[in-house]
């Protein structure tokens, strides 16, 4: 684990509604009488505890804080000296009336938070039911009898894990499962390349450490890997490979009877005949998962899909520009984003808190029905993914358990939060707020900024 960043810890998935959930249990305990051994008498069946969850509809009469009293609200924790220099702004959703900002058009170091703009152009641009390929063709037999070439199409989630067992991303597809179809296919294998060619350039970003691989952050970018690049498959903290396509196709030749020691890169794209192919989960669950444990090397994929049906490469490059094109063509105000990679690992991407607020607007508001399940997919305060562990304590939370939905961002000195909210009195606003700079109790200090936005008794 890398010592200067923050980690993600607890995992608990938990449905929620766009604005608000209200979950009621009614449960009663078995009335017993006459239970005692060897009575006779008929025992009722106890009563079935029954889950009624909804999405409790926001009141569009409900009172827009006031500028002045939004402000007065927030002054005592941007006060907080670890919070560093603290940008942010606040907008009311159903209007899109500005309510609050401090320093919205500085770029700063946004961290995770990237990973909004990567979903967003992904829903934009991409059908949520699309599901990426990973293929296996034969080499020419006349020149390279028994060759085969495991063909990458961009999906991290490719799983090494045996039948029946479980995988780090539900509904991965499986090596087992193409080696299946090879044999089926009557093919005699004696060795397995791997064609790495539809990405193009670095296989990592300017600003990222590489000591992050061993801490588990990131793995160098190859379209074909196994179980995101996880040296240890279903471990949260699993440090990272150096040779992601190489171990699909050691992991490809072993299920094969193959020496994986022979596997290597293939030296141009393969056209063989097709002998087997397997698909991804749907792309409205990658982004799920991604979303939910911050998971950088899934944005990195998910954004070169972007960058391909856009006709952009497949690269670094070519992602961030489909990405901050597409987003720009949907009103969403790009002035001052500065980016090098799609996940917000690296230290020198810049975006501004009018930029993430946009995002996050077009998402709650009428105008972008495409863009409504970014949302659904932001992680819950007290709840589910990057923030299962966060707005718990009474003393800080400020009753946001629940009713705030962000995406996080965590590295070195630098914390922000952007997403939703629905305050005291029923009205719905979207926030974004990025500190840099952040002193050792930063996390903490965002968080409560954060929570007051829905403590706040701030209307007109």
């Amino acid at each position: 684990m890398h010592p200067t960043r923050w980690r993600r810890s607890t995992h608990l998935a938990i449905g929620i509604g766009v604005l608000a959930l209200v979950v009621v249990v009614v449960a009663a305990a078995a009335l017993l009488t006459g239970a005692h051994r060897g009575n006779s008498a008929q025992i009722p069946d106890p009563p079935v505890a029954v889950a009624k969850p909804g999405v409790v509809p926001v009141d569009d009469s409900a009172p827009v804080p006031t500028v002045a009293g939004l402000s007065a609200a927030l002054a005592p924790p941007l006060a907080d000296p670890d919070l560093g220099v603290i940008t942010g702004r606040v907008t009311d959703a159903a209007t899109g009336a500005q309510l609050w900002q401090q320093g919205a058009d500085v770029p700063m170091q946004p961290a995770s938070t990237n990973k909004m703009l990567t979903t967003a152009a992904a829903l934009l641009t991409l059908d949520r039911d699309e599901r990426v390929t990973t293929k296996v063709v034969a080499a020419d037999q006349s020149a390279h009898p028994g060759v085969v070439v495991l063909v990458g199409g961009g999906d991290p989630t490719l799983s090494a894990a045996p039948p029946g067992r479980d995988t780090w991303y539900p509904g991965a597809a499986r090596i087992s499962d193409l080696a299946d179809q090879i044999r089926r296919s009557g093919m005699k294998t004696n060795a397995v390349l791997v064609d790495t060619s539809l990405f193009t350039g670095p296989d990592m970003a300017p600003g990222w450490d590489p000591a992050d691989i061993e801490g588990g952050d990131i793995a160098p970018i190859d379209p074909v890997m196994i179980d995101g690049g996880r040296t240890q498959p279903t471990t949260l903290d699993s440090k990272r490979s150096l040779t992601p396509a190489l171990d699909a196709g050691r992991a490809l030749a072993g299920a094969l009877g193959v020496d994986p020691g022979t596997v290597t890169i293939a030296p141009g794209p393969a056209s063989g005949k097709e002998l087997a192919s397997v698909e991804s989960a749907p792309l409205i669950e990658l982004l799920r998962q991604m979303m939910s444990e911050s998971d950088n090397v899934m944005a990195e994929s998910i954004a070169r899909e972007v960058a391909a049906e856009m006709q952009r490469p497949q690269s670094f490059t070519g992602a961030v520009d489909a990405v901050t094109s597409r987003l720009s063509s949907a009103g969403v105000n790009m002035r001052g984003a500065s980016l090098v990679d799609s996940s917000g690992l690296s230290v020198l991407d810049r975006l501004t808190a009018t930029t993430l607020d946009d995002v996050v607007g077009e998402a709650a508001g009428p105008d972008q029905p495409e863009l409504r399940p970014l949302v659904d997919l932001l992680p819950v305060a007290g709840g589910s993914g990057t923030l299962s562990d966060r707005f718990l304590d009474p003393d800080t939370s400020r009753g946001a358990a629940g009713w705030l939905r962000a995406k996080t961002g965590s590295l070195t000195a630098t914390n922000a939060l952007a997403g939703v909210v629905t305050d005291q009195g029923g009205r719905v606003l979207t926030f974004a707020l990025i500190s840099n700079g952040a002193g050792q109790t930063g996390r903490t200090a965002i968080d409560t900024l954060a929570a007051t936005l829905r403590s706040c008794g701030c209307g007109s």
